[in-house]
């Protein structure tokens, strides 16, 4: 699953014919629970944390029972209905774009982790399938945008069923390698505007063709802080 990528910068977006109401700007990489764009109906940007808030949260940086952060920057399809954390988002079709200019996933062909780096063919950014909501603040009444990024089972996918440890106690058909959505052109209205069906049938990898893709260039590399 997708725990760094490059959102889109502004200028860019912007000339895409989003509309951005304040002066918020996002680092060029970014981790979970970092400062990231969403793109919602109608086109306007909102800046979230990317890591989506459970409704029933106490706290913007929730954690599960054992102390550790929980982590929310991704939401598996498959029962998705289901889920507290992102239940409410899905059933209100809280539906948005993730622009991104790419991705990273790790490589294990080798026998150990290569980050490799997905971007579009053409050059232009993804619209990553995502869901978003607002959770307010019980300390302080501030109302908090995030969001959260779909996957899908990969283990079809000729490209992307490669990224993740292998678990050799697995066939290859039931590794529930996962993956991100990049969404077609013309999917995206009916993500955005559909009902919960018409959602999820956009919900496709496209072919291998569609990626730019390879090892990240370790000199560009962008170190993240911990997860806190």
């Amino acid at each position: 699953m997708c725990n760094r990528y490059n959102p889109t910068i502004r200028e860019k977006l912007v000339g895409l014919g989003f509309t951005l109401q304040d002066e918020a700007d996002w680092a060029r990489a970014i981790g979970p629970r970092q400062a990231g764009p969403y793109v919602l109906p109608g086109g306007r940007i909102v800046v979230g944390q990317w890591g989506l808030i459970p409704p029933y949260a106490t706290a913007r940086h929730p954690r599960a029972r054992d102390g550790r952060p929980q982590m929310t920057n991704t939401a598996r399809i498959e029962g998705i209905e289901g889920k507290p954390t992102f239940r409410d988002a899905w059933r209100r079709g809280r539906r948005c774009l993730v622009p991104a200019d790419a991705f990273v996933e790790p490589y294990w062909g080798t026998g150990r982790n290569t980050w490799w780096s997905f971007s579009r063919a053409d050059g232009r950014p993804w619209m990553l399938a995502g869901l978003c909501s607002e959770w307010t603040d019980p300390a302080t009444g501030e109302v908090v945008p995030s969001y959260t990024m779909l996957t899908v089972n990969a283990d079809g996918h000729p490209l992307m069923r490669l990224m993740h440890k292998p678990d050799p106690k697995l066939p290859d058909d039931a590794q529930d390698k996962r993956s991100v959505v990049p969404l077609a052109d013309d999917a995206i209205d009916a993500w955005l505007h559909g009902d919960v069906e018409q959602a999820r049938a956009t919900l496709v990898l496209p072919p291998p063709q569609a990626y730019r893709h390879g090892p990240e260039d370790p000199t560009k590399r962008v170190e993240l802080p911990p997860i806190a």
